[in-house]
């Protein structure tokens, strides 16, 4: 069998910073010496801060949909995304020379109902981690400002966890731009309430809403809790170990941390319930402030 290709699918809502965090993790990756490719598959994307080695506007362009069919920009994007699923062996084509050597990073659209709601995405994805022999990881961005309201804040911890059952793959929910948190107010919890999504209870009694909202929020909650699932990693783009660590836990959740390694269930069981130490930061840390000086 093929050795395995490593890589990330990026999503989430419009401006939680996904072509910015494919600009700067490329960059971060190169750093310390991966080979990297990125794939734009947002039709709407036109203007792309990244060298892309993969663009579907060579396939499909959103604005030649909307002005042919009549369709909005939400409904262009589904038929970009449909129209993908149909030419698939086109995408499967371009990834092919690349899978053998390069990090695959996919920039997706910022439409959040492909990945909750839609199959399309899914469905590609699932045909090039078969027949390509791709480990992805889905790196879900919340804009982290959300925290500061607590109703949008549940409305994140819903949309992530929706797509995290929808999708069904290794997935790693990022609160993004953690360094602006307070741009939009005071938290009235600690960061860790909001990245350990435990005891939501007590969102409840920071909503301004009548008792009968109250009441919504806390069945919200307890659905998010039955569950279990969600819980956030932290970003800020510009710094070199919060990018290292997210890089640490997206390369546990997709195997690359075990790439190379002999399969063997004794060395494997060894490595697992040990440390991994990886030299992520095997580079100056004055190469990473030529990135940052870089945005």
């Amino acid at each position: 069998m093929a050795s395995p290709a490593f890589g990330q699918m990026v999503i989430g809502p419009p401006g939680s910073g996904k072509t910015t965090y494919c600009n700067g993790m490329s960059q971060f990756l190169s750093l310390i010496g991966r080979k990297v490719a990125v794939i734009n598959l947002d039709p709407a994307n036109d203007t792309l801060p990244y060298e892309c080695a993969v663009n579907i506007e060579d396939l499909i362009k959103l604005s030649d949909v909307m002005g042919e069919h009549s369709l909005g920009p939400n409904g262009g994007l589904v038929y970009c995304m449909d129209y993908l699923e149909k030419n698939v062996d086109w995408l499967e084509s371009k990834l092919k020379p690349l899978v053998k050597d390069h990090y695959l990073l996919f920039d997706f659209p910022g439409q959040v109902e492909l990945f909750f709601l839609h199959t399309n995405v899914r469905n590609v994805i699932t045909r090039l981690m078969k027949k390509l022999h791709l480990r992805l990881t889905a790196v879900h961005l919340v804009d982290s400002h959300l925290c500061s309201d607590p109703g949008k804040y549940i409305s994140a911890l819903l949309l992530s966890l929706s797509t995290m059952l929808h999708l069904e793959f290794p997935h790693v929910n990022v609160l993004s731009k953690i360094d602006l948190i307070e741009s939009c107010g005071k938290l009235d919890f600690n960061l860790d309430f909001y990245t350990d999504v435990q005891n939501l209870s007590y969102l409840q009694y920071h909503e301004d809403h009548s008792a009968k909202y109250r009441k919504l929020t806390k069945e919200l909650c307890e659905v998010i809790e039955t569950y279990s699932l969600v819980n956030f990693t932290t970003l800020d783009i510009q710094d070199k170990e919060s990018v290292g660590n997210l890089v640490k836990l997206i390369d546990k959740s997709n195997g690359y941390i075990f790439a190379g390694i002999s399969p063997s269930a004794v060395e494997f069981s060894k490595i697992a319930v040990s440390d991994v130490h990886w030299d992520y930061y095997r580079y100056p840390s004055r190469l990473f402030k030529s990135y940052v000086s870089s945005y």
